[in-house]
């Protein structure tokens, strides 16, 4: 029996931009071949995609890794993979000012959802 693929999607901020889509647009050559294959990976495997693909940088928060490409992203209810932004990796280590945006884009999207699901007044 075939096991359904997962859905990827991308974060929107409150103004209808999506930061990993533009991301992604910026890409070219190598690095877009890299992410295009990542994110075919990431469907077909969601959670259970795991090194040297993808990493976990704990609490929930992922990240696609290409050979210089990272996509960052988290799991919602239903089979969903939600990327967030992305970065062409310039070191190793992932800057503190990327980790503490991808953070804050983490914390947003799980506000949003704990209002989707109360119960309304």
């Amino acid at each position: 029996m075939p096991v359904a693929e997962w859905t990827v999607d991308a974060y929107e901020t409150e103004t209808g931009e999506k930061p990993a889509l533009g991301f992604l647009r910026s890409l070219a050559g190598r690095d877009l071949v890299d992410a295009l294959a990542l994110l075919k990976e990431l469907r077909e495997k969601g959670s259970a995609l795991r090194r040297p693909h993808s990493g976990s940088l704990d609490d929930g928060l992922f990240e696609l890794r290409g050979k210089q490409v990272r996509v960052f992203y988290i799991f919602l209810p239903g089979r969903v993979a939600l990327l967030l932004d992305g970065e062409i990796k310039q070191r190793n280590d992932i800057p503190t000012a990327t980790m503490r945006r991808m953070r804050k884009l983490q914390k947003e999207v799980e506000r949003r959802h704990r209002k989707r699901q109360s119960p309304r007044r």
